[in-house]
């Protein structure tokens, strides 16, 4: 098991979120008027990066999982939720994924309600190989599904992916020049300055390396899975939903199989997603990843998300030293 000098989040635990009675009346009425009566709200979510509610809520005969938040004050969430509701609505059915019922909003919240996976938890960390099995299965089922859009995901402007900016992060170090806002030097005193060239090369194929046009979850973690009571693989939270390569959303999730002792690389190479794709398109991929997450992680702390920058922090030493392995370099 390779060390990580970052500490591993508790995915759990990611999240501050009301409670259902913290809810404002009228958005609680408006969930029961929906299930039928009175509904009884299980504890919220303590996973994900944001503060909206959410939890699944028993009706009568039925459960859903509900978000809820408070527009104004939470313009972005709002936005991805919408974003989330959109993109949701248009996934073709052989997709492993929970289905959104409906969108409401009541006195300045947006509520969304999606079916609940029955018996949903998030796969154990460290990996278990069952349940990393169970993930990849899912995400094999979802790229053969989404390889070309469907019509209802044609309509919904997905972009390519990096449509809305470049990774250059050690392009920017390799030249001399500083990233705003950052990153400190302190940040990788780690890595060594002899690894930056070769890493700014690598970084600079990104682009062409995941380029494609098949529907990318973009945001594969571990805490977007979720197994239900027969150990099947579910995959949330699709606001993210861009254009490209399909095996550009396993090297996020298979570098939490690597910081757990799983042999990665090998699980990429056996993945149907992964078939023709050379080492130099996957080395490209990790090193562009490394550097947009170990910088990102070294912005200021988020008000809206006490966890988030150690998380990208955590991603980025993960995939730069999955990468590095595979390179043979020491770091």
């Amino acid at each position: 098991m390779p060390e990580i000098l970052t500490p591993r989040l508790q995915y759990g635990a990611t999240a501050a979120r009301p409670g259902w009675r913290q809810l404002p009346q009228a958005v609680r009425g408006l969930v029961e008027r929906r299930l039928g009566g009175a509904v009884r709200a299980e504890e919220s979510a303590g996973g994900g990066f944001t503060s909206g509610y959410a939890a699944v809520v028993r009706g009568a005969g039925r459960s859903l999982f509900v978000k809820a938040v408070e527009v104004r004050s939470n313009a972005v969430v709002a936005d991805c939720y919408r974003r989330e509701a959109v993109i949701n609505e248009a996934l073709p059915p052989a997709v492993p994924a929970p289905r959104i019922r409906w969108t409401d909003e009541c006195e300045g919240w947006l509520v969304l309600a999606f079916d609940a996976v029955e018996g949903g938890r998030m796969p154990a960390a460290p990996w278990r190989t069952d349940e990393l099995d169970a993930a990849l299965a899912a995400y094999a089922v979802t790229a053969e599904a989404l390889a070309v859009p469907s019509g209802g995901l044609e309509h919904v402007g997905l972009r390519p992916v990096g449509d809305g900016g470049d990774f250059d992060t050690w392009r920017t170090l390799a030249s001399g020049r500083t990233a705003a806002p950052g990153p400190a030097p302190s940040l990788f005193g780690w890595v060594p300055s002899g690894t930056l060239d070769a890493l700014a090369e690598l970084e600079s194929g990104w682009r062409q390396a995941v380029a494609g046009t098949a529907v990318l979850h973009h945001d594969l973690r571990q805490d977007n899975v979720l197994l239900d009571a027969h150990g099947s693989a579910w995959i949330c939270d699709w606001n993210w939903a861009c254009l490209g390569a399909s095996w550009f959303d396993l090297v996020l999730l298979l570098a939490s199989a690597y910081a757990d002792g799983h042999d990665a690389t090998a699980l990429f190479r056996a993945h149907p997603t992964a078939r023709g794709v050379d080492d130099g398109r996957l080395d490209a991929a990790l090193a562009a990843l490394s550097g947009f997450f170990l910088a990102s992680g070294d912005h200021p702390p988020a008000d809206w998300s006490p966890y988030i920058r150690q998380h990208q922090t955590w991603c980025g030493e993960v995939t730069l030293r999955w990468l590095a392995e595979r390179r043979g370099w020491q770091l």
